[in-house]
């Protein structure tokens, strides 16, 4: 005989709008809690696709469904069997339907369902040569084109879906290809004053940046958007010297030149630091940050830095161009160079350098918990 449960995962199903109405707005209401995902997860096998089906009509169901799925694949194994089922396909359809009326909704969905290797895979199409990465350009130019100025930001969450497939080498290879030009497009959201898109991005850049190694003049080929990005986080709020400005690109002189608003997000800053490290580990990296007045940005932020998670993250790039600065110069010619205070600065970094050298780790697992979608 059919519990409670069961008879209500069956309604889905219904030939009547009303009952079925009914029927998936008491399953959504469910999954907001620990204990109804539990429940619900025992029908998934019909459950699931009943939900998935309902993603193309009214918005009247379609959204309490599509609310539905991104609570249950909070749940890994459920996440897993919604991949299985091709669902990423099925909101990657619906999420360009003109009549589509769900697209946050659909978006939080694929946040938490490449949260696993098997979703990012799907999300890449790796194993479709001839749609292969259609998916992601397509959530690109969306990211780019939607405004993050607005309080209904539909796109915002492509950020965090961002950085879950760049945690992989194919999504970092497909970001980093010249021929789509993905990064360059992601990384002018920077700008944007929604910190979600923010920290999406700077976390995009510091997973990209494992492939410095590799692709370094893919990643620099971006240059005048790339230090922007990672320096201005980290430079303070001060005005710079004419001096110091002179030695600066255009597009940090002038930013620099005048008061801003810090980020004040200390895990961005501390990505953009990360991803420092990670290209001046190259010889062509560090060539490029010193011809930026690099070393001289980073001095004067580390000095107004508080956080001491970020000032740790300063130190190990610190660490790093003492150290090869070190090898490549005489003492006497670092005197001609640098005054004191700023060798006091690089030292520092050098003290600590065999505790912070192994503390990058790898690509970001993810921006966050699960995301979960509110009844």
């Amino acid at each position: 005989m059919a519990t409670e449960l069961e008879e209500l995962v069956e309604f889905l199903s219904s030939p009547s709008p009303p009952v079925k109405k009914a029927a998936v707005e008491i399953v959504s209401g469910l999954t907001g809690s620990e204990e109804g995902l539990q429940s619900l997860s025992k029908y998934s096998e019909i459950l699931l696709p009943s939900l998935s089906r309902l993603l193309s009509e009214s918005k009247e169901v379609s959204e309490p469904s599509a609310q539905a799925l991104v609570n249950l694949s909070q749940n890994s194994e459920l996440a897993r069997k919604m991949i299985q089922m091709g669902l990423i396909r099925v909101a990657m359809d619906m999420l360009y339907k003109p009549e589509s009326c769900i697209t946050r909704l659909l978006v939080m969905l694929l946040v938490n369902l490449t949260q696993l290797d098997d979703g990012v895979a799907s999300l890449l199409q790796i194993e479709d040569e001839k749609m292969r990465g259609l998916h992601i350009m397509k959530l690109v130019r969306s990211f780019c084109r939607s405004s993050g100025e607005t309080a209904d930001d539909q796109f915002e969450h492509v950020g965090s879906i961002l950085v879950n497939i760049s945690k992989t080498e194919d999504g970092r290879k497909m970001l980093l290809e010249p021929k789509r030009g993905l990064l360059k497009q992601i990384i002018r959201q920077f700008d944007s004053t929604n910190q979600l898109r923010k920290k999406g991005v700077a976390g995009t850049i510091r997973n990209c940046s494992f492939e410095a190694k590799n692709q370094l003049e893919n990643i620099l080929l971006i240059s005048e958007f790339l230090w922007p990005a990672l320096l201005l986080p980290v430079a303070g709020s001060k005005i710079y010297s004419e001096e110091d400005i002179s030695k600066m690109p255009p597009e940090l002189g002038s930013a620099l030149a005048i008061e801003r608003e810090p980020v004040t997000d200390a895990d961005i800053r501390v990505q953009t630091l990360e991803a420092i490290y990670l290209i001046i580990l190259q010889e062509a990296g560090r060539r490029a940050f010193w011809s930026v007045n690099g070393p001289r940005i980073l001095q004067v932020g580390y000095e107004y830095e508080e956080d001491s998670k970020v000032m740790r993250a300063y130190e190990q790039v610190g660490s790093l161009v003492c150290s090869t600065l070190y090898l490549s110069i005489s003492l006497d010619h670092w005197l001609t160079l640098l005054d004191l205070r700023k060798i006091t600065l690089l030292v520092l970094g050098c003290l600590i350098l065999n505790q912070l050298v192994e503390e990058s780790g790898g690509p970001e697992e993810s921006p966050s918990e699960p995301t979960k979608a509110d009844s």
